[in-house]
């Protein structure tokens, strides 16, 4: 008859000392913590340097739809697409929709600037 072989009892882990977790946490706050305020910091101070007025449209903006298009978010496009008075368009997604805005457009206009 085979011996059942005794449990082991279960194994006792040894806390580590209050002193040691706080050591821990420092480190951790040095290591991690510190250097982000620091790049944030540095990039804050670069960022106010730099910040202009954005440049005035130039004409290709002003006159490409497909730009036009792009840079309009999808309730503008939806907006857009009523007024052109396109059918389903609020079913369509964003790159369906700018084709089928991009179509009638130039379907309309011979130059392509209908916007």
């Amino acid at each position: 008859m085979p011996t059942i072989p005794e449990p082991k009892p279960p194994r006792r882990l040894h806390p580590l000392p209050s002193g040691l977790v706080e050591l821990y946490g420092l480190i951790a706050v040095l290591v991690v913590l510190i250097p982000e305020w620091i790049a944030d910091g540095t990039l804050s101070l670069s960022d106010n340097q730099r910040r202009t007025d954005l440049p005035i449209a130039s004409r290709a903006w002003r006159t490409l739809p497909e730009l036009q298009l792009a840079s309009m978010n999808l309730s503008a496009l939806r907006q857009l697409a009523r007024e052109m008075r396109l059918w389903g368009y609020s079913s369509d997604s964003r790159d369906r929709l700018t084709t089928r805005l991009l179509a009638r457009i130039k379907r309309h206009t011979k130059s392509g600037n209908a916007l």
